[in-house]
């Protein structure tokens, strides 16, 4: 598939069908991972594909929580000051919510589930912040776009951190181990194609902050 094709319909699956997927599919996205850019080239990343029905049943359950919690805090909201959004940015954001809740209520049916670790100093000295997610989120785009190649659906979240310190128990992750995202991969129920975004120009600054383009 060309590349601009991959990136431009790429889009968050969050209704998968529970129908396998092979080994060889899992290994292919993971190579993709592998060659992303990472901080200093250190490529201290690791990844926990976990396929146990009942690993799978206890994520979902705490993943629900966390979905519940997420909610409960306003998430998806307008914030104060912000402008009312229009009746189709809350049809969007509407079902936005749905496919999220459907995904919590589904998380064990999906295939597989893919956590993208990133891997610390295990004498706590050096602790991750924002700028870690240098050195993992692009391995997990490169593996989502592989992914889309094959035609398989996949979404990005982090929900699952509402409860960490049990997720890293149930599978065996050490404590200096970040857990940046976790993606469920399967054969998606809807189809791919471009989401709506906002105009390049109206998100790019020239030279300085408050200069558009002239494209």
């Amino acid at each position: 598939m060309d590349v601009t094709e991959a990136i431009t319909t790429l889009r968050s699956m969050r209704r998968l069908k529970p129908d396998p997927v092979s080994d060889e599919l899992v290994q292919k996205v993971l190579e993709a991972a592998i060659h992303a850019a990472s901080g200093g080239n250190q490529q201290a990343w690791a990844f926990v594909v976990v396929r146990d029905a009942e690993k799978k049943r206890k994520i979902a359950e705490w993943y629900r929580d966390g979905l519940r919690l997420l909610f409960e805090s306003g998430y998806g909201e307008p914030r104060p000051g912000d402008p009312a959004p229009t009746p189709e940015q809350e049809a969007a954001g509407e079902r936005t919510r749905r496919s999220a809740q459907y995904l919590a209520d589904h998380m064990a049916e999906a295939p597989v589930l893919i956590f993208a670790c990133l891997i610390g100093d295990p004498s706590g000295e050096t602790r991750h912040n924002a700028r870690s997610g240098s050195s993992i989120y692009p391995a997990v785009q490169n593996l989502m776009l592989a992914a889309r190649a094959e035609g398989l659906g996949t979404t990005l979240t982090t929900i699952h951190s509402f409860h960490d310190d049990e997720v890293k128990e149930l599978l065996g992750i050490p404590s200096h181990v970040l857990t940046a995202a976790m993606i469920p991969m399967g054969w998606p129920m809807g189809r791919f194609g471009a989401g709506p975004r906002r105009p390049v120009r109206e998100v790019t600054h020239i030279d300085e902050w408050g200069h558009p383009p002239n494209w």
